[in-house]
């Protein structure tokens, strides 16, 4: 059976076989002894981002991860959450990892300096923003339609209610666990209640430029 640790462009975790491109953390929110998620689907506001392989470090998902003290047993660690890629864990609200992917980490947080006018920005910032938007931790859906799809940037994820699509070149892609879709014309979706996954947040940084990682399953 796969762990519950695969998460989808609301945020919510699955467990599936697929695992994606991209790890990430919330912080700890599983019981090592059961690899099993807690109740709790966060224990951090900063939620982010990480490659699956940095200086060769092995990990047992889910399971302890973290040396205990002298005479105590190993301990759980953050809990390994993981991505189709990062344009669904950006629409999830996670953002990159200062550690394994700091040029990329910086280059996001500064341009959400720019959009929002901030002159040294620092990561707390994006992450108290973060929270108070993303879907899983609170945040609402932002309604558009069919005809504005145009105006969000690339990358943007929005929903149908009965599925996902990430937005690239002029189409929308549904998302999958396992991948993208062939691309479809947005008017395929008029007369939808559409709404915006991605957080406003994170649109601003996207509009300014900011590339997220795609999966080989979308088209270029």
């Amino acid at each position: 059976m796969p762990l519950q640790n695969r998460v989808d462009p609301f945020g919510a975790i699955h467990a599936v076989p697929d695992r994606g491109l991209f790890t990430g953390n919330r912080g700890i929110i599983h019981d090592p002894g059961t690899r099993t998620l807690l109740k709790k689907r966060w224990a951090l506001r900063a939620w982010i981002i990480c490659v699956c392989e940095f200086r060769n470090v092995q990990r047992i998902p889910m399971g302890r991860n973290r040396p205990g003290g002298p005479g105590e047993p190993d301990r759980a660690g953050w809990t390994e959450l993981f991505f189709l890629d990062e344009v669904t864990a950006l629409a999830a609200g996670h953002r990159p990892c200062f550690y394994c992917r700091r040029e990329r980490a910086k280059d996001f947080v500064d341009r959400f300096g720019e959009a929002f006018k901030i002159a040294e920005p620092r990561a707390p910032q994006l992450d108290q923003r973060l929270h108070k938007e993303r879907l899983a931790s609170g945040g609402n859906l932002v309604p558009t339609t069919a005809a504005q799809l145009s105006a969000l940037p690339e990358g943007t994820m929005v929903t149908d209610g009965a599925g996902c699509y990430a937005l690239r070149g002029g189409a929308a892609l549904r998302w999958s666990f396992a991948g993208y879709d062939k691309p479809m014309a947005f008017a395929k979706l008029s007369g939808r209640a559409i709404g915006v996954l991605t957080p406003v947040a994170t649109l601003a940084v996207l509009r300014l430029g900011y590339r997220p990682v795609w999966h080989p399953s979308a088209p270029a």
